[in-house]
């Protein structure tokens, strides 16, 4: 190197000192400094995990998107190592997650970790941030409502006047359930939110603000119907995409057990090589380019996750159900050693149906159509509008055939995936998203050629479009 240059006609002492530059970053700069800062890394992440799982879950939590898990799973984990969650409410919440002081429960750990109680340390309560909340914006929250709630809000019609928020802002705060604290049910806040005047609050006349804000418009009390449980969890995905109450599959328990589906805590159990069936909501699908083609497969029911290995011979064979079902049956051989549960996939089958009797169950009661958008992957509020142009000319259309409501990045070829995920956008755009989860991945395996007229992703990728559960 330094001949080199100096052939070139660079000093020899600038050469010189230029390979040695070189020299000794190779020798530490990135393989031995990157060695000891992920070490570090990882070392500090794990001793907070263990000492305090509630700043663990609440860092997390404020530094989404990231990382492997989803909020509902980072939520779940530290309850089961005794966290308390409380939910998001006008009067408590910060933009993010914040601690509460709590008195911690050892009681309270799931007993998976029971050899956790005499370790964790943490004395607070995770509060849920109004980040949680689809569709709220940072500068409103900040700016408005959380700047002027003083010492709290006390009514619908209170934080109306005095925050200035949108009235579509107020109706995601109920959505989501945020009047916990003044003692109005998600219900009953939407019920209020609509009963206020088109006007915004800032545009009220100024003979109203006399009244100092006091809410000078009597209404008889209406007694609305309770919302069933099932209905509750639905409005929870819908609006926080977790839920504190329930989880989903926790309302086809009976049908898992008719079925013969193990629960996932049942599995440390079970003996190494016995046969078994596990089922739940698909979280997350990995294909690693070092793995030779295996898919690894996440899956969550009420009681925590399941991984299961799907062999390439096994995902030529299920293709379709391997990417496209949002809730799965597996069967297969299970694989146990330190702890560590995998189950060999020897069959796959697409149960996402079964998600339908929530939605019969809230139909029943009158549930909005937007309420079905936690089992139907409808998406953040923000994301569908800016997909909102989305236009699409497909000769000949595409196959129809298995559901199809992702495209996972690295697991079918680039144009292929983008081709498709655009067509499913645009066609999710045109004929509403039940069209969506008629997309076939047999457009991939097929070749197909076509290729949308236009689809505009709105400044995010089609992967965050399509993201489902």
């Amino acid at each position: 190197m330094v001949r080199g240059m100096m052939d070139r006609g660079y000093p020899k002492e600038f050469a010189e000192r230029c390979f040695n530059q070189i020299k000794g970053f190779g020798e530490y700069g990135f393989p031995q400094s990157h060695a000891a800062s992920f070490a570090l890394l990882v070392y500090a992440s794990s001793w907070v995990k263990t000492y305090y799982p509630d700043v663990f879950c609440a860092a997390l939590l404020n530094s989404q998107p990231m990382g492997f898990y989803a909020p509902a799973q980072l939520i779940r984990d530290a309850r089961e190592h005794g966290v308390t969650i409380l939910p998001v409410d006008i009067n408590q919440s910060e933009w993010d997650s914040t601690l509460e002081e709590s008195r911690f429960d050892g009681r309270a750990i799931d007993p998976r970790h029971r050899s956790m109680r005499d370790v964790i340390r943490t004395g607070h309560a995770v509060r849920l941030g109004f980040r949680q909340v689809k569709g709220l914006a940072e500068e409103a929250i900040a700016r408005r409502l959380i700047a002027n709630r003083g010492e709290g809000y006390h009514s619908v019609h209170d934080l109306w006047l005095r925050s200035g928020l949108e009235k579509a802002d107020l109706e995601r705060l109920a959505d989501a359930d945020a009047f916990g604290s003044i003692g109005l049910s998600r219900r009953a806040a939407l019920w209020a939110v609509r009963g206020l005047d088109a006007a915004k609050a800032k545009e009220k006349l100024p003979l109203f603000d006399l009244a100092d804000g006091a809410d000078l418009r009597p209404e008889t009390r209406q007694v609305l119907p309770a919302m069933l449980p099932g209905e509750e969890v639905i409005e929870d995905y819908r609006a926080l995409s977790l839920s504190l109450k329930a989880h989903p599959v926790s309302f086809l328990r009976e049908d898992f057990r008719r079925l013969g589906i193990t629960r996932s805590v049942d599995l440390l159990d079970v003996p190494n090589g016995r046969r078994v069936t596990i089922g739940g909501v698909v979280l997350v699908r990995q294909r690693p380019g070092s793995a030779k083609g295996v898919i690894f497969l996440t899956i969550e029911d009420e009681t925590g996750v399941a991984n299961a290995i799907v062999w390439p011979k096994m995902f030529d064979r299920y293709r379709s159900v391997v990417m496209g079902a949002r809730l799965v049956k597996i069967r297969g051989r299970l694989q146990s050693k330190d702890g560590v549960i995998h189950t060999v996939v020897e069959h796959i089958e697409d149960i996402t149906p079964m998600l339908g009797l929530l939605q019969k169950e809230a139909r029943r009661f009158g549930v909005s159509q937007r309420s079905d958008e936690a089992l139907q992957s409808g998406g953040d509020p923000r994301q569908r509008r800016r997909a909102g142009g989305a236009e699409v000319s497909m000769r000949g259309g595409p196959h129809i055939g298995p559901i199809v409501p992702a495209v996972e990045e690295g697991l079918w070829p680039a144009h292929g995936g983008r081709a498709a995920a655009a067509v499913a956008v645009a066609v999710a755009t045109a004929t509403g998203r039940e069209a969506m989860f008629r997309m076939t991945s047999g457009m991939m395996s097929r070749g197909w050629p076509a290729q949308p007229a236009s689809c505009r992703e709105g400044g995010i990728s089609i992967k965050e479009l399509l993201r489902g559960y």
